[in-house]
């Protein structure tokens, strides 16, 4: 499971890195301890380039008949997103990146759980696959986002037994594009990402509350 990420790259980088042709318009924010519930930011293809906006994060199915359903969908797993009609019907037409910079993970060491923080060696943002839906219930309208996991490398299985699916930085637009539906191969860009560009490193407990949101929660300890 992935349930907490940080985003700290400042915009301008961001709009460089991904091609958003709407950065201007955001109202964007770092944020050291992205939790579910929150309003991550989120990426899709646009008209020209991408366009980047913020998304509820916990999927809430169009056809859900209560939207708390997204309390308990801010993951899904790639091997089984053929098999759930949830996911399923999303990867054909509606695939989103969610871009970040480092994300954490909790160890058990001694009865204890330490959370660790995991980016790549080059301290580069990165991006996560994710699945996006909009639900409509009369007046009341949620777009909400979900993050894909996949299995874990080396350096993520001694902590936990899944990770975010990370897309190579070369495959993104593969994973953006609205003529892309071919799922094999669209499944294919969901692989652990290789341990030998990553880095972790234990960070304070103050990371437990997302009530926490400071550079605090980055630094190591």
């Amino acid at each position: 499971m992935c349930g907490r990420f940080s985003l700290t790259t400042e915009l301008h980088k961001l709009e460089e890195r991904f091609f958003l042709e709407n950065a201007k318009d955001l109202n964007y924010q770092v944020s050291y301890n992205i939790a579910p519930g929150q309003r991550i930011l989120a990426i899709v293809e646009g008209s020209y380039k991408n366009r980047a906006g913020y998304l509820h994060w916990g999927l809430v199915p169009s056809f859900a008949k209560d939207k708390k359903i997204g309390n308990k969908m801010i993951n899904a797993r790639s091997e089984t997103l053929q098999e759930k009609v949830s996911f399923s019907r999303l990867l054909e037409r509606r695939r989103c990146l969610i871009p970040a910079d480092g994300f954490y993970e909790w160890k058990k060491v001694a009865g204890e759980k330490r959370p660790m923080r995991f980016t790549l060696k080059n301290e580069e943002p990165f991006a996560f696959a994710g699945l996006w839906d909009r639900w409509v219930h009369g007046e009341d309208e949620l777009v909400s986002c979900t993050l894909i996991t996949t299995k874990p490398n080396d350096l993520v299985k001694g902590v936990h037994d899944r990770m975010p699916a990370i897309v190579k930085k070369e495959k993104e637009q593969i994973w953006l594009s609205k003529k892309e539906q071919d799922v094999k191969q669209l499944i294919s860009l969901l692989q652990p990402y290789e341990e030998s560009y990553m880095h972790s490193y234990q960070v304070s407990s103050i990371v437990n509350s997302p009530k926490n949101n400071g550079a605090e929660c980055i630094q190591q300890v």
